[in-house]
């Protein structure tokens, strides 16, 4: 069975000179590359030119033009990309791609995930096992939820259909330009589409199609801003 609208080469809308590109093209659905960010940041860790980029520590690198605040912990590997904020109390654990242009904020934890480009994360988030693409935003308490309570493999749904993907930590994808509203919770392995909304205080578990406004009682309303 396959769901083609959640393919990462219908999902994410990429122009194909990105530094991740070739990996992303090598999957099928994007949650096949949570294995591998960790080795994709320490390949292209070594190929940043040092007139832009600088290793501050293990296998951890970051834009001379990027903003890090005092009381910020980083480990390696991680990637912190060109005009990147990373504000103080921000905790990066490793595996960790911050693409040009995004916040990580105060008691913001990133684990093994990937923000493409432009995206804020600034207050009080948890992004595990996920990855955001360009101009999402969480709001204030927003969190990526990346473990069933069961310990049971995730599955993604959307709509009646479902595909298992095997995998016991999964967070969530986030396409271009979504709006997460404060303290929603986005249960292991949702999907949400370009262009969507998210209420605050949303719970939400299935997967969100493009284009849409989720409402708090997981009703959903469409718009019209990606097609």
């Amino acid at each position: 069975m396959e769901i083609p609208e959640l393919m990462t080469r219908n999902f994410f809308y990429l122009k194909g000179d990105e530094w991740f590109h070739s990996f992303f093209s090598n999957s099928t659905y994007p949650w096949e590359l949570l294995d591998g960010i960790a080795s994709f940041v320490l390949v292209l860790g070594t190929q940043l030119p040092e007139d832009r980029f600088v290793q501050t520590g293990k296998d951890v690198w970051i834009a001379r033009t990027a903003s890090v605040a005092d009381y910020v912990t980083i480990k390696g590997p991680t990637i912190i990309g060109e005009g990147c904020q990373i504000r103080p109390g921000a905790y990066i654990r490793g595996n960790a791609y911050i693409g040009e242009a995004s916040v990580v904020g105060n008691s913001t934890e990133i684990k093994n995930s990937m923000l493409l480009g432009k995206v804020e994360v600034p207050h009080f988030n948890y992004i595990g096992d996920s990855i955001l693409s360009y101009g999402a935003h969480m709001g204030a308490g927003a969190i990526t939820s990346n473990l069933r309570s069961d310990r049971k493999d995730i599955k993604v749904r959307l709509g009646g259909e479902s595909l298992d993907t095997g995998r016991r930590k999964f967070g969530a994808m986030i396409a271009e330009e979504v709006e997460i509203g404060c303290n929603a919770v986005l249960n292991p392995g949702v999907m949400i589409g370009a262009g969507s909304l998210i209420y605050p205080l949303s719970l939400v578990r299935r997967s969100v199609p493009r284009n849409s406004i989720y409402k708090n009682q997981g009703q959903i309303t469409g718009r019209d801003l990606f097609r």
